[in-house]
């Protein structure tokens, strides 16, 4: 009973000190270090002893595989030389590194100096995304520091294992090479087979449950084959979720991934931010086991500032040459043009370690020459790297002018796909509508565009929208509906699966109805344009410059008939100026429809993106 009422302290604490993240400008990583590392010195608090076994097939898979089901396939092939870069190049460099600064100032062997500097050389990821999405980052940075932490402790560890495996004996250049090569190629390959089988046997599942549980054993399947084949366990289960997430949309249905994606996000957060408090935990036992070390504190000291520079320092000598010498390549420069410096600057800070430094710490054999030292030089770093550059990540994002996505350029590109796909799907609609009743492919039809429309409702100003007060209304009466379902349920005249059946309507209508407020693209310093101008688009190409508006008051057929309108757009041939079609006369479309002018541009104010209603396209 003790220990179960110590993990229920666990998960209370984990909460509340994640909550209490949200009103500090401290991130959750840190303050949960923090209060660990207070509660270790609390009289009866008990001592915590991370096993590694516990963190690296325990908690690593979980936590791995769901950062894949969250990472897209494609992004990561996209980014995978930066990628590649950060999460082998630099790993192997500050390995190097820190294992020299760790044999020039402890007597330790070559081998164990380079364990620890395995052991201190994978950033950890949770901790960098999860402050670059609470602040703002770049989104492209955001997949790079992701992908990077998906692969990077897949390096480390078969680095870690080698140096182990010299600590007792010598090891050859040639069998460190093969070792690397076999961890990678054997962990690929059970990724994607584990991928393949878990796939057809979700395609005969019907049940959310089921398939759920199914999802829940994955990682560890695809970990423990891998491992049991001498292969890479982490990149087994970061390739396992990759491939995975690629192939939901086709192989899994749309109430399964709503389940799996919840049910992940649950895990992940109870993991990612319990191990941050588990490392607080640590650190009194692990003080007082170094401080019984015959070496002098001095030079424990010493040591212990030495390699954490060495880390810090390393990363950044490192990132900026892997930015730009390979853009010196023409090629390669046509295709990535060179960033800003205060893109690689930003990557450089974002090195905090995490919990997979600190289990990695007690792989190293019992009995190796100053372990407990070694294993405080790790906490150290970790501890120094979440304080140092976690808790002033933010500043130095906001000093180097950086910051998230645009939301309004993100509602513009949501507009833009949605139409596509609303066109695709009437499409398909008046292929089959044959022989069917005609007021239910209206009302089909009727549906379809009001999705489309709430979309690029979000867009230009802020007073409420058509679809924005159907959220307001239709809330009102869910809530109404869900009072007379309790009401009914109470009377107990009716069986509880019915109830349940129609309460669960009610609740996913409630879920998917779009909550969001309106981007108001007023005021911006530059106008909203979409973010790449589209090329091939041959009506773009022949607009000229921006006519002048005929009615600049506002659409000009509503202002002939006294009609208000939502949004308004320009047409670029002829300066024409209608209603968007959330508004009741839809004269922007009409216009195109009489006269065939194809391209139009928003006349709201901060707005200039344009459309082809040709086409399709933004531009």
């Amino acid at each position: 009973m003790e220990a179960a009422a110590w993990i229920v302290a666990l998960g209370v604490v984990v909460t509340l000190a994640s909550l209490l993240s949200r009103r500090l400008p401290l991130p959750a990583p840190l303050v949960l270090t923090i209060v660990g590392l207070v509660a270790s010195f609390v009289p009866g608090v008990p001592q915590v002893h991370l096993r590694p076994t516990v963190v690296l097939v325990g908690f690593l898979p979980p936590l791995l595989y769901a950062a894949a089901l969250r990472t897209s396939l494609l992004d990561f092939r996209r980014n995978r030389r930066p990628i590649g870069l950060l999460s082998i190049g630099l790993v192997v460099v500050t390995t190097l590194v820190a294992g020299l600064v760790t044999w020039w100032l402890l007597p330790v062997s070559l081998p164990a100096a380079f364990a620890l500097g395995a052991v201190v050389a994978p950033p950890d990821a949770v901790a960098a995304t999860s402050i670059a999405r609470r602040v703002g980052m770049p989104r492209r940075m955001v997949t790079i520091l992701e992908g990077e932490g998906l692969v990077n402790d897949a390096t480390a560890l078969v680095a870690l294992r080698t140096a182990v495996a010299a600590i007792g004996g010598s090891v050859s250049l040639w069998r460190i090479g093969g070792d690397f090569v076999l961890a990678a190629v054997v962990g690929v390959v059970v990724g994607l087979v584990v991928a393949f089988v878990t796939g057809k046997v979700r395609s005969h599942i019907s049940d959310e449950i089921t398939e759920t549980s199914v999802s829940m054993i994955t990682p560890f399947v695809s970990y423990l084959l891998a491992e049991a084949a001498h292969g890479s366990g982490v990149l087994a289960v970061v390739v396992t979720g990759l491939v995975l997430s690629h192939r939901s949309q086709l192989k899994q249905s749309a109430s399964s991934r709503i389940f799996e994606r919840m049910n992940w996000a649950t895990i992940q957060f109870l993991l990612e931010n319990a191990v941050f408090l588990l490392i607080g935990l640590q650190v009194r036992q692990i003080v007082t086991a170094a401080a019984h070390s015959d070496l002098p504190t001095s030079q424990i000291v010493l040591a212990c500032v030495g390699v954490t520079a060495a880390v810090v320092v390393v990363r950044p000598l490192w990132v900026f040459p892997a930015t730009y010498l390979p853009r010196l390549i023409p090629a390669v420069r046509a295709i990535d043009p060179m960033p800003p410096p205060s893109y690689p600057a930003a990557i450089s800070w974002a090195g905090m370690r995490g919990v997979v430094t600190l289990a990695a710490a007690f792989v190293i054999p019992v009995g190796t020459p100053n372990r407990e030292v070694l294993i405080l030089v790790a906490l150290v770093v970790v501890g120094a790297t979440l304080l140092l550059q976690g808790a002033t990540l933010p500043w130095v994002l906001c000093h180097l002018g950086l910051s998230g996505p645009d939301p309004a350029e993100d509602a513009l590109q949501v507009a833009s796909v949605n139409q596509r796909v609303a066109t695709a799907g009437l499409a398909r609609l008046e292929a089959v509508a044959a022989g069917e009743r005609d007021d239910v492919v209206d009302r089909l039809r009727q549906r379809s565009a009001e999705r489309a429309q709430a979309l690029w409702e979000r867009l230009g100003g802020t007073d409420e929208t058509p679809s924005q007060a159907y959220v307001r209304l239709r809330l009102q009466m869910i809530d109404a509906e869900r009072t007379e379902l309790v009401r009914i349920r109470d009377l107990g005249v009716v069986p509880h699966e019915v109830l349940g059946q129609v309460l669960g309507a009610v609740d996913i209508e409630e879920t998917v109805l779009d909550l969001r407020e309106g981007v108001d693209a007023a005021g911006r310093e530059e106008d909203l344009v979409a973010p790449r101008a589209h090329e091939g688009c041959a009506h773009m190409e022949a607009t000229g410059p921006t006519p002048t508006p005929r009615t600049p008051a506002g659409c000009e057929e509503c202002l002939a008939i006294g009609q208000d309108w939502v949004h308004l757009r320009l047409c670029l041939s002829c300066g024409h100026v209608g209603c968007c079609d959330s508004s009741i006369g839809k004269h922007a479309t009409g216009h195109f429809d009489t006269v065939g002018h194809p391209v139009i541009r928003s006349f709201e104010p901060g707005e200039a993106w344009r459309w082809c209603y040709v086409d399709e396209v933004l531009g």
